[in-house]
């Protein structure tokens, strides 16, 4: 199977996605008539401050109604925690409501410390009104006016809907928490409660399909553009600096070379001199090999799972999509990562491709499937919503199983039987050069840490949004933006590993195979970084769950990054080894 079927075959997995989000948005275009009952679900609390830490919302002693139903989930909405079910109230179309009692029911004491020490973590509740998603808190937490030594627990006990709508349509839902219709509760007393509900109906011009948009409005649109020109100004800067130093330093290299006939035999210096060593191929082949595969698949992966934030598939609050599509596209992309990995194995003289099919399998797939099981069990054992029921590991297993691997193995084959000779320019000696003395700003880390700079420089702005909606309450949407931010990483990366590579063989190093693979990848490490910033100074996070969630998860896509910028160094230094050395003569 060669590549351009592979190009066909992921194309059709984008257009299935796209389809059923279309065919999703359609089903949600509900219609009532009037008395018609309004879907009204419940969904989760947790922890204002902690949005990983979630439970079901009757894991609180809240009232339930008489016949309480789970709603059917997609997958997607099953991995993100979702855990729809029926609420105690009963909304009609168009039918108003004052103060309607929901129900009316006698707090326990252990009920009473169960609902007060939520209420002093800043609970608040998830619900969904046709699929709308509102929000509110379940109390106040405050002082006594008599004594200020001592803490009150105020539930909130009356829940205001107010639903806009266009004809027979529902377009926009508010909830308000009336601070007036409070319950007090004591420790140690067991308290009554009425839970009351009042619905509302206000009648808007606005149509059905802009109902999403408030959910989609950004309040930093300034500081988004402001990202982009500081992405492409670091860009620029580094561009116009190496440019310059082409024109100046490498092309005068390139005109100084010796002639093929050249009478008089000069002694060459700098990287001119291993040009015999400078193809030598790297040790540990077959795991360099399986790195740059699964890098390539990564960004591969990456850039269509831009590109359907670009055609709107991740609608607001909908994350199941993305998770589907990550899904999807991570399986249809396996047979890129069999097919690069052994393609390039092959070229290097790699003898055991079977072994090294194999690991790059495993390279990005085993260390996720050992940090999800880790902090499954955690979430197991605070019985939260992020645990995944055995069911949906079990179809999770049974997908790579049965899809990514054998269009892995397919791919292995297919670079196996396309696979060349390695196009090196010049002829590799038997022994290798011996390398020079050099200082210790030459050495791997000290230019890792220089190589990340730049890169990690043209992305922090975003960064900060992005962890906000990967683990805030705030939904991205500007997906122009990322790409394009994306596109200037994948570049800015390029550029700084060639003039790292090309520094390195000025100093006669041949050793940079590894080196511009570490250097490319180092901008992952200052993300990771970045992550530590993020949490103890930016959030409020606490807890274990979501402490072991944050970096338990991040240390895995930081990883998928070092994995995606590092090939993409290595092939882009590659590149501009063969391209210079290419216009030495071999004598």
């Amino acid at each position: 199977m060669g590549m351009e079927k592979y190009v066909v075959l992921l194309a059709v997995p984008l257009l299935v996605i796209c389809y059923f989000s279309h065919v999703r948005s359609d089903l949600l275009e509900h219609r009532y008539n009037v008395d018609d009952a309004i879907p009204l679900y419940v969904n989760k609390v947790g922890p204002f401050e902690n949005p990983s830490e979630t439970y079901g919302y009757y894991s609180l002693p809240f009232c339930r109604p008489d016949r309480m139903e789970e709603k059917q989930q997609t997958f997607g909405e099953i991995l993100i925690g979702d855990r729809f079910v029926t609420a105690p109230f009963n909304a009609k179309f168009l039918q108003r409501k004052d103060q309607e009692v929901a129900c009316a029911k006698k707090l326990t004491s252990g009920e009473v410390s169960q609902f007060q020490a939520a209420i002093k973590q800043g609970y608040y509740f998830q619900m969904y009104c046709d699929d709308l998603p509102i929000w509110g808190f379940i109390g106040k937490f405050g002082r006594s006016s008599k004594n200020k030594s001592e803490h009150k627990y105020l539930l909130y006990q009356h829940f205001e809907f107010e639903i806009f709508f266009n004809k027979d349509q529902i377009i926009e839902t508010h909830l308000l928490m009336n601070p007036n219709e409070v319950v007090e509760l004591t420790e140690g007393r067991e308290v009554d409660i009425k839970i009351l509900y009042s619905v509302h109906w206000i009648e808007t011009n606005a149509h059905f399909n802009e109902r999403m948009k408030k959910y989609s409005v950004s309040r930093h649109s300034t500081t988004h553009y402001f990202s982009i020109i500081n992405a492409c100004g670091t860009f620029l800067i580094l561009f116009g600096c190496l440019l310059i130093y082409y024109m100046r330093v490498i092309r005068k290299d390139f005109y100084d070379l010796i002639p093929e006939d050249a009478a008089v035999d000069r002694e060459q210096t700098g990287w001119k001199c291993i040009r015999t060593d400078v193809f030598r191929y790297p040790e540990h082949r077959s795991l360099f090999a399986a790195a740059l595969g699964s890098g390539a698949q990564l960004c591969i992966l990456a850039s269509f799972t831009l590109l359907l934030g670009l055609l709107g598939v991740y609608y607001p609050y909908n994350r199941g999509n993305l998770f589907i599509a990550l899904i999807v596209l991570y399986t249809m992309t396996s047979g890129f990562a069999g097919y690069l990995a052994v393609l390039f194995y092959c070229q290097i003289e790699g003898k055991n491709w079977g072994k090294n099919l194999l690991l790059t399998g495993s390279l990005s797939f085993v260390p996720l499937f050992l940090i999800f099981c880790f902090l499954n069990t955690v979430a197991v054992s605070y019985q939260a919503n992020a645990a995944l029921p055995l069911g949906t590991i079990l179809l999770l297993l049974f997908i790579w199983i049965s899809l990514a691997l054998p269009l892995l193995v397919l791919g292995g084959i297919s670079g196996k039987k396309s696979h060349g000779e390695f196009k090196a320019s010049c002829e590799t000696s038997k022994c290798p050069r011996e390398v020079p003395s050099l200082r210790w700003y030459r050495g791997t880390l000290p230019q890792m840490v220089l190589a990340g700079l730049l890169p990690f420089s043209t992305i922090y702005i975003q960064l900060y949004y992005i962890f906000a909606s990967m683990w805030g309450h705030r939904v991205y949407t500007h997906y122009n933006t990322i790409f394009v931010i994306f596109v200037i990483l994948l570049i800015t990366t390029s550029l700084i590993t060639v003039a790292l590579t090309h520094f390195q063989l000025a100093a006669e190093d041949h050793r940079w195979w590894l080196r511009s693979f570490l250097c490319g990848g180092s901008v992952g490490l200052y993300v990771y970084g970045f992550c530590f910033y993020y949490y103890y100074w930016r959030s409020n996070f606490s807890g274990f769950l979501q402490l072991s969630f944050f970096f338990g998860y991040m240390a895995w896509i930081c990883y998928c990054i070092f994995l995606m910028c590092g090939s993409v160094g290595f092939y882009a230094s590659l590149l501009y080894v063969q391209h210079i050395y290419s216009s030495i003569k071999s004598d």
